[in-house]
C-alpha cells in the first residue's frame, strides 16, 4: 500500500504510543541500509536490536519464505511438521541440547525457560521455584520475565511482579552462593547484558558459576537471546568461556528478521509434560524454514571467523574515535559493542547520528551500542565512523 507524507503522518495516530519514535517510516532495507518514505537512505547500525544477522532483506531469507509459503504455511502444533523437526535436529546438534521448543519471541522463550525451571524444581529440588538472576539484567516484557529482570526503570511498573526472583552482582560469585537456598531451582543470566550497556560477565566467572550450580545441584540457565547466533563471534557467546549450561534460550539474530526464538534444554533438564508447555504459532513450518536456512549460513568456521575479524576492525575504529574525542572505553565482544561517552549525551548523538544517516543506540545516557549486520564490510564501518564523527562534533564540539 502506497501513502502520502500526511498521510502517514494521520496513520501514526493508530499506532498505540509504547515508545517515542522520530517522524519517519521506513520502506526498504537491503543489507546495512535503510530508506525511508522520503526516499532517505540510512546505515543501520542498530539492525532490529542485533535481530537482521545477515542484514536487512538477505536473499536466502526470501528464498525460503518464498519456497516454504508455497509448500506449508502452517499447520496445528498438535502435529508434527518437517521443518519444525529437522530445525530442531540441527539446533539441538548446534548447541549441544537435547530437547527444542520453537517460540515466536525472546521474551516468550525466557517464559518457557522460567516455566522449566519451577516444572524442574518441583520434580527435583522439592518444590523449588526461586530463580536468581541479576542486577541490571533484561529477560523481556512479559510480567514474568520483567520480574527476572534487573533493570531499574521496570522496578516500579505493574506491581504486583511476579515473586521468586533474587538478584545478584554480575561477576560476583558470592552474590549468587549467598542466594542459593533449599527454594533455589536456577540461576539465569546474560552472557551479555546488552540493555545495561554491554556489560560481559568474564569467562572465568561463568566458568565458576557452571561449577557452582553443579555443585548446589540447581539449573545454570543461560539468555542467549541477543549474544546468541554469531554475534559474539562464535555460535554462542557462552563458547567463549567453555560452558554448557543446561538450559539456552535464542531469539533475535535466530531468525534474521523474521519473529522466531527458541528453548533449548539438556533432557536432565528438560521435563514438560505433554499440555504444560505450547502455543498456536510455535514452530510454524514457515519460520522454522527459515531458522534452517539461517543457521546453515552462520554456522559456518569463515563466517564466524569473518564476524571476528570485522569486530576487530570496528573496535579499533571506535577506539581511535574515543582517543580523537576524549571519549571512554571500548566494551563487547564480536559486533555487540559499546563506546562510553564519559558525559549523558547519548540520546543527542542518537538524533544527530540519524541526521547524518547513521542508526546507533544509546540504552545508557553516557554510552552508544553498535550492533550491525554480521555481514557488514570495512567500507560500512569506515562509513559510520565518518558519520559518527561529524554528529560528535554537532553535539560535543570537540572536533
Amino acid at each position: 500500500m502506497q501513502a502520502t507524507t500526511t498521510e502517514m503522518f494521520e496513520a501514526m495516530n493508530a499506532v498505540m504510543p509504547i515508545t517515542s519514535r522520530p517522524a519517519l517510516a521506513f520502506v526498504r532495507g537491503r543489507g546495512s541500509w535503510l530508506w525511508d518514505h522520503e526516499d532517505r537512505v540510512y546505515l543501520d547500525f542498530v539492525q532490529g536490536w542485533a535481530v537482521n544477522a545477515l542484514g536487512h532483506c538477505p536473499a536466502l531469507i526470501a528464498r525460503a519464505l518464498n519456497d516454504q509459503a508455497n509448500t506449508l504455511i502452517n499447520c496445528s502444533p498438535a502435529y508434527h511438521n518437517l521443518q519444525a523437526v529437522l530445525y530442531a535436529r540441527e539446533l539441538a546438534k548446534a548447541s549441544g541440547m537435547d530437547h527444542v521448543f520453537l517460540a515466536n519471541s525472546g521474551a516468550e522463550a525466557n517464559e518457557g525457560a522460567i516455566k522449566l525451571a519451577r516444572r524442574w524444581g518441583a520434580r527435583h529440588r522439592d518444590g523449588a521455584y526461586e530463580i536468581i538472576t541479576f542486577e541490571d539484567a533484561f529477560h523481556g516484557r512479559t510480567l514474568a520475565t520483567m520480574s527476572a529482570s534487573g533493570k531499574r526503570e521496570f522496578a516500579a511498573l505493574f506491581e504486583p511482579k511476579v515473586p521468586g526472583f533474587r538478584k545478584a552482582r554480575l561477576n560476583d560469585l558470592a552474590s549468587v552462593e549467598a542466594l542459593i537456598n533449599s527454594r533455589t531451582a536456577a540461576v539465569m543470566l546474560e552472557p551479555i547484558q546488552g540493555e545495561a550497556g554491554v556489560v560481559a560477565a568474564s569467562d572465568a566467572f561463568l566458568r565458576d558459576l557452571r561449577a557452582l550450580t553443579t555443585r548446589h545441584g540447581v539449573l545454570l540457565m543461560v539468555d542467549e537471546i541477543q549474544t546468541g547466533m554469531g554475534r559474539t563471534g562464535r555460535l554462542f557467546a557462552c563458547e567463549h568461556a567453555g560452558v554448557r549450561p543446561d538450559v539456552m534460550t535464542l531469539g533475535k539474530g535466530l531468525g534474521g528478521g523474521v519473529p522466531l526464538a527458541a528453548l533449548l534444554a539438556t533432557r536432565e533438564a528438560s521435563c514438560f509434560e505433554p499440555g504444560d508447555q505450547g502455543g498456536t504459532f510455535n514452530g510454524n513450518p514457515l519460520m522454522a524454514a527459515v531458522g534452517l536456512a539461517v543457521l546453515e549460513h552462520i554456522n559456518d568456521a569463515a563466517f564466524l571467523a569473518n564476524v571476528r575479524a570485522q569486530s576487530v576492525y570496528l573496535r579499533a575504529r571506535l577506539e581511535r574515535l574515543s582517543a580523537q574525542h576524549g571519549l571512554g572505553p571500548v566494551r563487547g565482544r564480536g559486533l555487540l559493542l559499546a563506546l562510553e561517552l564519559n558525559r549523558d549525551c547519548g540520546a543527542e548523538l542518537v538524533t544527530a547520528a540519524r541526521e547524518h544517516g547513521l542508526l546507533i543506540n544509546a540504552p545508557r545516557p553516557h554510552l552508544l551500542r553498535f550492533m550491525p549486520s554480521l555481514t557488514v564490510s570495512r567500507a560500512e564501518i569506515d562509513d559510520a565512523m565518518t558519520r559518527l564523527e561529524a554528529a560528535l562534533g554537532e553535539v560535543t564540539g570537540s572536533i
